[in-house]
């Protein structure tokens, strides 16, 4: 998948794209729905998203709402067969395009896309001024088609971002696996940590989760994909997600064990599938206690992924 970040002064041989667009948080049935609309047998697959996410520039104070990072949609969008991510740079300057500027300049102009597919509900432009509607005309316009592609639903409504954070938020990683069409992930280059599972049998390899909204804290039976290097591939595991009560700190950390593993993975990139939520964080007594439950939950993750 090729990655244009910018849509002035791109190759000729990069326009020409169908696209899909929009903002694709989580990559969700919704958005996978709007991406395999754009698909053409006779011009490459595109995804114009943006980055930062539009409410980091207008809200930079919120608590942190994004479902993925930006490389973990990449990975996401790869996987779907997407042959090139204009990921455009989002400013308060491309913000203040009129919608008919923005159809002009960005997606005629700079990215000469042939074809564009948005959600029913996509809003774009000054003030969020365009509609889909609004961008079908000014498609007729500038040379480029515009389809519309209705909202999926599930058994209670429309599938959206709002509903998939709830269900991380509560634990229900199935009903929000239902949702996207794929287990959440958390992808991130593996970090230097404490070292203090290596001490005590279990070694983790420590991710990063700044900016992501964090699914409920506790302990998940999870997949692991190592994206490179020479431990590429899969395996399983069990992850903890959580501020660590047990050595009295508080910030956030995502810690993965990977069974049946030797080697070093610092400075490798993971994505990490949260596949069952198995108990919720806890302070015990002392470390053999610890130790006697990372016992009893590796058991059980290993019962979990062995059914598939």
């Amino acid at each position: 998948m090729q990655l244009i970040t910018t849509w002035t002064d791109i190759d000729p041989a990069l326009k020409g794209a169908s696209v899909a667009m929009g903002n694709f948080d989580g990559v969700h049935r919704g958005h996978q729905a709007v991406i395999d609309a754009a698909r053409r047998p006779d011009v490459p697959l595109g995804v114009i998203t943006f980055e930062p996410h539009p409410r980091q520039v207008f809200a930079p104070d919120s608590p942190p709402f994004r479902l993925m990072n930006a490389e973990a949609r990449q990975n996401r969008l790869a996987k779907l067969g997407v042959a090139r991510l204009y990921e455009l740079p989002f400013t308060r300057d491309l913000a203040a395009l009129t919608p008919e500027d923005f159809a002009r300049e960005v997606l005629a102009e700079g990215l000469g896309i042939t074809h564009v597919v948005v959600g029913a509900d996509f809003q774009f432009g000054k003030g969020r001024a365009g509609t889909a509607e609004v961008l079908q005309d000014l498609g007729r316009r500038f040379g480029f088609d515009v389809t519309i592609q209705p909202l999926v639903g599930g058994e209670e409504g429309a599938i959206s971002s709002t509903a998939i954070r709830t269900a991380l938020a509560e634990g229900r990683v199935q009903d929000a696996a239902d949702m996207l069409g794929h287990y959440h992930r958390i992808d991130g280059e593996v970090l230097h940590g404490e070292k203090r599972g290596r001490a005590l049998g279990y070694p983790t390899a420590n991710m990063a989760v700044e900016g992501l909204h964090l699914p409920r804290l506790g302990v998940y039976a999870v997949k692991v994909e190592v994206l490179g290097g020479p431990f590429r591939g899969f395996y399983d595991g069990v992850a903890s997600l959580g501020v660590r009560p047990m050595f009295g700190e508080n910030k956030p950390n995502f810690e993965v064990h990977v069974f049946d593993f030797s080697g070093d993975l610092y400075g490798q990139h993971l994505s990490v599938a949260l596949v069952e939520y198995l108990r919720p964080e806890a302070k015990f007594d002392g470390l053999q206690t610890l130790i006697d439950q990372m016992d009893a939950d590796s058991d059980r993750a290993r019962a979990i992924l062995a059914r598939g």
